[in-house]
């Protein structure tokens, strides 16, 4: 499925206004063609949790294979006013934009990688002008993807452990797209199926789904709803047992099962939505177990998420699958993910690059320049920890060797030793505008999301208090950034800075400007 199967042919203007006329901008200044970096992370993992899980990026490969800006486009551009009435962009760069090509590079993380604070999900390098047009739209597509990925990841693979989940989060979800790439991203993270039938239809994942307390209540009897449900459904019966007396709606599913074997049927499952769920499940088990139907699954949903499962699974309950709905489907807990998109390298006048860096009060926000690229080293498989390296700068740890790294923001210094593998996690996604490779099933997505969850740390597993796992940036990447913010604060006239020694052990940064430093 194509992004623009769903939506228009080209989502140019899914942007933000001011990328536009900073467009416009770069244009009139003869900066349009000049090659830039961008580079997309977060700051800190949702959830409280160590990681995200890379989602979203086939939209955006259908996004920049289908950039354009169209006449209905440009007509609407052109009939915006400045504030003094005259017309806010020139026609000269209206035309310009019509011949605009995404003639861009994407390197990324594959979608269902695990992945840390600060590092790159993706690298943009192209035409700035392009690249700066491009930043809402990633944005958009990976954050919330990203996000909801992750929110099933934990849900699946940390509190389900093996259980089946399924998403039923579709009549909640924010908007018509917040429950399609929402269900998209849930099948990513780990879940096994959805109830959604659009995302079924576009995505190729599978459809689960019982039926409503409704049907119970438009029968005269709970009894006779249930067998007309199995008369219109006999292979694939599920039956909702809590919408008068739940005790007693299991003895009806009893009831209806047995009949459903007597006719060459089988009752699928019952379904549990409320209620003591540890208890009843271990009635309805026990019950079915001792009718002969040991086979008979049982469901339950309700407001459930990654800490309500790992409760009910501590204190016992029989249930062989959950479908969570509400706070999958809107990622609960977290209102987004803080991606951000940031510029850092620029090419200049004589066609060389230098790195750029943004300086923050706060130390978390200050950026680190040039191409960047994650290692991960690995030990038998399990993940060691990961280090941002520069490409200018070529990779580090080689041979087995420890690599020094830091965590950018206090500059402590850490060692990531004892591995015996590595690996670069971003990968060419699009060259010149174009896909590279073939589209990939999204059961492969889903498939890395278990092999990472499996090789994490377990103390990264953990659904609260979970350890961060071992990152940073390589020492001469840091000591680089180190260097481009003391001289952007050095260049502001009258300004005092602190060493970097000093800012190593205090993590202190002050001011907020642009790194123009050659690197």
């Amino acid at each position: 499925m194509s992004l623009r199967d769903l939506y228009r042919p080209s989502l140019a203007l899914l942007t933000d206004l001011y990328q536009v006329t900073m467009a416009q901008g770069y244009w009139k200044a003869g900066l349009d063609r000049r090659g830039a970096v961008f580079q997309l992370n977060f700051r800190r993992p949702p959830f409280g949790g160590a990681f995200a899980v890379a989602c979203g990026l086939e939209a955006v490969v259908d996004m920049v294979e289908g950039f354009s800006f169209g006449p209905d486009d440009l007509e609407y551009l052109a009939s915006l006013r400045a504030a003094g009435g005259q017309p806010l962009f020139e026609q000269a760069f209206l035309d310009h934009l019509a011949e605009l090509e995404p003639s861009c590079r994407i390197d990324a993380m594959p979608e269902g990688t695990i992945c840390l604070a600060y590092e790159p999900i993706l690298r943009v390098e192209g035409p700035l002008l392009l690249c700066q047009l491009l930043e809402t739209s990633l944005l958009n597509l990976v954050n919330f993807q990203t996000l909801i990925a992750t929110k099933s990841a934990r849900i699946c693979h940390l509190a389900a452990q093996g259980d089946a989940v399924v998403d039923f989060g579709l009549r909640r979800a924010q908007g018509i797209d917040g429950g399609v790439s929402a269900a998209r991203a849930a099948y990513v993270g780990g879940a096994v199926a959805t109830s959604n039938l659009l995302a079924g239809k576009l995505y190729g994942i599978p459809v689960r789904g019982t039926h409503a307390h409704s049907w119970v209540m438009a029968f005269e009897s709970e009894l006779e709803s249930f067998r007309q449900f199995a008369a219109s459904q006999p292979d694939n019966c599920f039956l909702l047992v809590d919408t008068y007396d739940t005790e007693r709606g299991i003895e009806h599913a009893i009831e209806v099962g047995h009949e459903l074997a007597a006719s060459g049927h089988r009752l699928a499952g019952i379904r549990l939505d409320s209620g003591d769920l540890v208890e009843l499940s271990r009635l309805a088990r026990r019950r079915l177990d001792e009718e002969g139907l040991e086979d008979v699954s049982i469901v339950a949903s309700g407001d459930l998420d990654e800490d309500r499962i790992a409760e009910l699974r501590a204190r016992g309950a029989r249930v062989d699958s959950w479908g969570v709905g509400t706070r999958l489907i809107t990622g609960r807990g977290e209102g987004a993910l803080g991606g951000v998109y940031k510029l850092s390298a620029i090419e200049t006048g004589s066609g060389e690059f230098r790195g750029v860096v943004k300086v923050s009060e706060e130390p978390g926000k200050s950026t680190a320049p040039g191409r960047r690229q994650v290692r991960r080293y690995r030990r038998e498989g399990a993940l060691v920890g990961d280090a941002i390296w520069a490409l200018e700068s070529g990779p580090p740890g080689e041979h087995g060797q420890p690599v020094t790294v830091s965590d950018g923001v206090t500059g402590l210094e850490r060692e990531v030793e004892g591995w015996d593998e590595h690996e670069d996690l971003l990968r060419p996604l699009i060259l010149r505008g174009r896909r590279v490779g073939e589209r990939e099933p999204l059961a492969a997505a889903r498939e890395r999301v278990a092999c990472e969850m499996a090789a994490l740390p377990e103390s990264a597993r953990r659904l609260s208090d979970a350890e961060p796992i071992l990152w940073g940036y390589e020492r001469r990447l840091f000591e680089r950034k180190m260097q481009l913010i003391e001289e952007a604060r050095g260049s502001r006239e009258g300004f005092a800075f602190a060493s970097t020694r000093e800012r190593r052990a205090t993590g202190s940064v002050a001011g907020t400007v642009e790194g123009r430093r050659e690197s």
